[in-house]
C-alpha cells in the first residue's frame, strides 16, 4: 500500500510541475506524464540560451540540476523528475526558480552564459575535458 501512494505522489509531483514548467518552456511531449516529463530550452534558442545554461543557473539558485541532452531525441532536452516526498511549497519552488530562468533568458541572457556564478568553481571547459580527461587529482603546490 506505501509503495502505491509513494508511486501516486511521483505521478502527481511530475505533472503538477510540467503544467507549471510548461508554462515557459516548450514540453515536447505535452501530455499526462509519469513520474518524469521532459522540457526544452526551444523557447529561449532564440536568445542564445542553451539548456546548459539553464542548469547552470539553477546550481546558483541552490538547485542541484535535472538530467540535460538526455533523451537525445529530444533537442535540448531537460528531464525533470521530482521525487514523491517533494512538498507543493518546494515544487512551486523550484517552478518559481524555472521561470525565473526563463524570464532572465529574455532580459539579460549573457548572465546565464556566465552561471554559475556563486559556485566554488565555475563552468569548466567540457569540450577538453572530454577529450583530454585527468584520472588522478593531484595537489597544487
Amino acid at each position: 500500500e506505501g509503495t502505491r501512494r509513494v508511486a501516486e505522489f511521483a505521478v502527481l509531483n511530475a505533472n503538477y510541475l510540467r503544467v507549471k514548467v510548461g508554462k515557459r518552456y516548450a514540453i515536447p511531449y505535452d501530455r499526462i506524464c509519469m513520474h518524469e516529463f521532459v522540457a526544452t530550452s526551444k523557447n529561449q534558442r532564440d536568445k542564445g540560451v542553451h539548456t546548459i545554461d539553464i542548469a547552470k543557473r539553477l546550481i546558483d539558485l541552490g538547485y542541484h540540476p535535472p538530467t540535460v541532452y538526455f533523451p537525445i531525441s529530444v533537442p535540448e532536452a531537460i528531464m525533470i523528475e521530482p521525487t514523491e516526498t517533494e512538498s507543493r511549497e518546494t515544487l512551486d519552488a523550484f517552478a518559481a526558480a524555472m521561470c525565473e530562468i526563463a524570464a532572465l533568458a529574455e532580459s539579460d541572457p549573457d548572465a546565464l552564459h556566465r552561471a554559475p556564478e556563486h559556485a566554488r568553481l565555475g563552468r569548466l571547459d567540457e569540450v577538453r575535458a572530454a577529450r583530454q580527461p585527468i584520472y588522478r587529482w593531484t595537489p597544487q603546490p
